[in-house]
């Protein structure tokens, strides 16, 4: 991506708590990712969501080593989002700073105990849905992270909206519903944001989740820059 994308990019962060970043992977790369769901031996772990309480649908974490486009997508985005980030803790005084190179955070992951890859392929069939949420998987904790949507809407399913939600101090929640294409990646904070009030920046919490799938099956790839315990 070029300058003036990243700094769209930020500035749709800053103003909206998201970013659309319009054809990040191709109509190809989408389809092989979805297919790639029934391949067991690419994943570390399943999740159905329903058991655990946090919606319907199921998803699987990637394991180590991560397929090479997704470990060279992962790591492409990270330099970027890391300035942003640094520049959201800087106006929150909040004291932890994300080094520029993505390895010299997971190793900073790994010897905190936090060993096991966090990308992931969520899948949704008709009626499903993922409760809003944070990723949240350790004591190190990259502050943004990005959905990309690997199926066609109105094409493969019907529904099933992607929704983040901004808890406003002293105020009533604000919703927040990003359309998406096949391809199209949204980036969003993982947990919090610092947003400009009279006195000055101020921290909002975020939660992020996905609405009912009405008809058809959704794939979504989905990038976490921190890894988990």
């Amino acid at each position: 991506m070029t300058a003036d994308q990243w700094q769209r990019i930020a500035a749709d962060l800053d103003e909206h708590g998201c970013a659309v970043v319009p054809g990040l992977l191709t109509a190809a790369e989408c389809a092989s990712y979805a297919a790639s769901y029934d391949s067991a031996q690419l994943y570390r772990s399943r999740v159905v969501m329903e058991r655990h309480g946090f919606g319907r649908g199921e998803y699987q974490y990637f394991a180590y080593p991560l397929p090479p486009a997704l470990a060279e997508l992962r790591a492409a985005l990270y330099p970027q989002l890391a300035a942003i980030a640094n520049r959201w803790y800087g106006a929150l005084g909040i004291d932890t700073r994300f080094p520029p190179d993505h390895a010299e955070f997971i190793a900073r992951c790994h010897a905190a105990g936090q060993l096991r890859p966090t990308p992931l392929v969520l899948r949704y069939g008709e009626g499903d849905y993922n409760c809003l949420h944070q990723d949240l998987y350790g004591e190190h904790v990259f502050p943004l992270q990005v959905a990309v949507l690997l199926s066609r809407p109105g094409e493969d399913f019907a529904g099933g909206e992607f929704v983040l939600t901004e808890q406003r101090p002293r105020m009533q929640s604000r919703v927040e519903v990003v359309p998406l294409l096949q391809g199209d990646a949204v980036i969003f904070p993982v947990s919090l944001r610092p947003v400009n009030g009279a006195r000055g920046p101020h921290r909002v919490n975020m939660r992020h989740g996905v609405s009912r799938l009405r008809a058809g099956l959704r794939h979504t790839l989905g990038i976490i820059f921190h890894d988990a315990l």
